[in-house]
């Protein structure tokens, strides 16, 4: 008997002789894709597990419990729902089909072929899960975190509101950084980064954040260098993603991009093959799949900024 068979055979008698009601492991490392489990090779905490962060819930989550419901909220934010129906370019059939949650795996790969980087000017995913979902009524696939921990608020099958124009046929995720200014004076960077008292530049959480929900105890994040660069036409200053994040972002990728082939693993290049800097026009934007930023779907948005190393995430 051939091994593969063998393996499948185990496999197969190993689910019939299982005893009801026992539990169903997971690895850790699996994220979610129309229902099915992907491997990633790196942390990840869904919004089914202790800890994670669930965008399907309606009441908000980092308020007093009197506060929570939608009756308290509706003030606050325009809809219970932060997120949608992938519904652009569906017949009525289609949209019949799907919107009851019924997107095939199949036909979830004709429709995704983005895969959109944003940071988060909240520091950690903790406070940005916290305005996303709180405060202003949006929501993102994945949120990515300094020590690395990537947390997936919702299945990718669902249409998350994080980038405009690109949410029908789009990946988002958000990584925890502080972002990129004019200058380092005078700006958030001050507060966020400082010395550790060896030369070495560390990022500081401000005290009222305590220890921000990083995942990992006693975390002390790193980040790779400072860059100023070009977005959009504007020069701009950012401390770069930590190590962990990388390579996290890294297996990410590439694991979305195996299981959503149409997401190609290269970024919005000049005809001379640089980088893009810019905001993608009408018909470039059309014809584009792959991992890009903010900033090339919106002129009015720099992240993920000047610093990625976009060879890096795409492994090139």
């Amino acid at each position: 008997m051939r091994p593969i068979l063998l393996v499948f055979v185990s496999i197969f008698l190993g689910a019939c002789t299982a005893k009801p009601g026992s539990p169903a492991a997971r690895t850790g490392d699996e994220i979610v894709i129309a229902g099915h489990f992907f491997h990633t090779g790196a942390p990840v905490v869904l919004w089914l597990d202790e800890g994670g962060y669930d965008a399907y819930r309606v009441e908000r989550r980092f308020v007093p419990k009197d506060a929570m419901n939608w009756e308290q909220s509706k003030e606050k934010i325009a809809t219970p729902q932060r997120y949608g129906i992938r519904a652009a370019g569906l017949s009525e059939a289609e949209f019949e089909r799907v919107r009851g949650g019924g997107w095939s795996l199949p036909d979830l790969r004709e429709r995704i072929d983005q895969f959109v980087l944003h940071y988060d000017v909240c520091g950690t995913s903790r406070e940005c899960f916290r305005v996303l979902h709180d405060a202003r009524g949006l929501s993102v696939h994945f949120l990515l975190d300094i020590d690395g921990t990537i947390y997936q608020t919702m299945d990718v099958k669902e249409r998350a509101w994080h980038a405009t124009i690109a949410n029908d046929r789009s990946v988002g995720i958000e990584i925890a950084n502080m972002g990129a200014y004019a200058a380092v004076a005078g700006s958030p960077l001050e507060k966020w980064y400082g010395d550790d008292g060896s030369g070495r530049t560390r990022i500081t959480l401000p005290a009222i954040r305590g220890d921000g929900g990083v995942r990992t105890p006693d975390f002390v994040g790193y980040p790779e260098r400072l860059v100023t660069g070009d977005v959009g036409g504007r020069t701009l200053t950012m401390y770069d993603f930590t190590p962990e994040q990388y390579e996290s972002l890294e297996k990410l990728t590439e694991a979305l991009c195996a299981a959503l082939p149409k997401i190609r693993r290269d970024y919005p290049r000049s005809e001379g093959g640089e980088l893009l800097n810019r905001t993608l026009t009408p018909e470039e934007f059309r014809n584009f799949s792959g991992v890009l930023g903010h900033y090339h779907i919106q002129e009015n948005k720099a992240d993920p900024g000047p610093a990625l190393q976009w060879d890096r995430v795409v492994g090139r």
